[in-house]
């Protein structure tokens, strides 16, 4: 390892350890999102519920719903004879005699607790057929399916009252006479019920020392609807504050003696990670340890992937001695002035290359060897036919050639081989 590694290396931990003090110094915010989720426990998380509820429900089956929606769940618990659905139909108009308490294989209570309405409108019609064959469906959230609130002929209201206001209280003295109180702001409630089919369970306070329904019981053919409008009271923060989870034990109480059908499906469908490092990533300590971790493999990897052999020397190619060859002997003849013999050599050069290129017959040059040669290469006429007259002509003379006869036949050659 070399002493460069050694220096980034020696960075990475310093960086690292300067992370860890400073995370440790400083106060862990809190983090009030409700996610009502079975597995936070963060204030508004149902992690202590969620590991309590067999208290709440004594010899009682709790199966909980995380990975299917409600329709998904109870279409896979009905009776193969079970084919009709009323509400499949949106003209049907179905009355008692259309359900029948068989239609599932199971029975008892679908639980959902949530800060919001997180199910969706096929599988709140499906609830509503699960409640009509004889089961009851405990819902308690701030803002309910639309469906459910039109069905039953309800309506919700929210006051805004300041934090440790606020009173709730069961309507029926024999299960508690006691009022308790919360601090998180619990103030929707229900401002319109049916008051002939509605029993109502629970109260709590108002401004003015008014007092509005918050728990209510609705029948629905064969079964019954619990609602309820304060899920907080289900929450880690209010199950472990004073004595307030015995006011979560008296509305729970009111659920049947049969199955408990725990719907636990985040909000908007999350599903909480399988992954083995869900814990791991779910500490900032942790999480910036493995990220700082990760990037100073990369980093290293980088700079450790550099050559560590010697460097290769350059060896320059060998030269063409041919081409050295052929030009020492065109100076040679150039500085000697023979004229004749290289005009001779260019000519026999030419016409070589004609006949190996072109296949055309040089040995005479007359009209016939002009229109082939033009034919084939596509060159000028009038150039072909001055290269022509002025290798006849050079042919023809019996005296030296000087200079510029070399020029002319060279450039008219040129002409024609470029």
């Amino acid at each position: 390892m070399n002493n460069n590694i050694k220096i980034y290396i020696g960075i990475l931990v310093f960086v690292f350890t300067l992370i860890v003090l400073a995370d440790k110094e400083k106060p862990k915010e809190i983090d009030w999102r409700p996610t009502y989720d079975t597995g936070d426990k963060i204030p508004f998380g149902l992690y202590v519920l969620d590991h309590e509820i067999k208290g709440f429900f004594k010899n009682q089956n709790i199966e909980r719903i995380s990975n299917q929606t409600a329709y998904e769940f109870l279409v896979s618990k009905l009776n193969d004879d079970a084919d009709f659905n009323p509400y499949e139909d949106p003209e049907a108009n179905p009355d008692e005699n259309d359900f029948n308490i068989n239609t599932y294989t199971i029975r008892g209570t679908f639980l959902n607790i949530s800060e919001s309405d997180n199910i969706d409108e096929q599988s709140m019609k499906e609830v509503f057929d699960f409640v009509s064959n004889g089961n009851t469906a405990f819902l308690s959230m701030k803002a309910f399916p639309k469906i459910l609130l039109d069905s039953l002929k309800i309506q919700l209201k929210t006051d805004f009252l300041p934090a440790d206001s606020i009173s709730v209280w069961m309507a029926n003295k024999k299960i508690s006479n006691k009022k308790y109180v919360f601090n998180t702001g619990l103030s929707d409630y229900f401002s319109k019920i049916d008051t002939l089919n509605t029993t109502i369970l629970g109260y709590q306070n108002r401004a003015h020392n008014e007092r509005s329904v918050n728990f209510i019981k609705v029948p629905f053919y064969n079964g019954f609807f619990y609602l309820h409008t304060q899920p907080a009271a289900f929450t880690n923060y209010n199950l472990l504050r004073k004595n307030n989870a015995q006011y979560a034990e008296n509305v729970l109480s009111y659920i049947s003696k049969y199955d408990v059908f725990w719907y636990t499906k985040p909000l908007n469908g999350e599903k909480v990670s399988d992954s083995s490092m869900r814990y791991f990533l779910s500490q900032p300590a942790l999480k910036w340890g493995w990220y700082l971790f990760l990037i100073g493999m990369l980093i290293f990897m980088i700079f450790n992937a550099k050559r560590k052999q010697r460097v290769v020397p350059i060896i320059k190619p060998l030269s063409n001695s041919t081409v050295d060859f052929t030009k020492t002997i065109g100076n040679l003849y150039y500085q000697e002035g023979d004229h004749t013999n290289i005009i001779d050599k260019k000519i026999i050069y030419f016409l070589e290359k004609i006949r190996t290129e072109y296949l055309i017959d040089t040995t005479k040059l007359n009209e016939e060897f002009i229109k082939k040669l033009h034919h084939k290469t596509g060159k000028n006429l009038s150039d072909i036919e001055d290269l022509v007259y002025l290798i006849n002509e050079h042919r023809k003379s019996y005296h030296g050639s000087l200079e510029e006869d070399l020029i002319r036949i060279n450039n008219a050659i040129e002409k024609i081989l470029n």
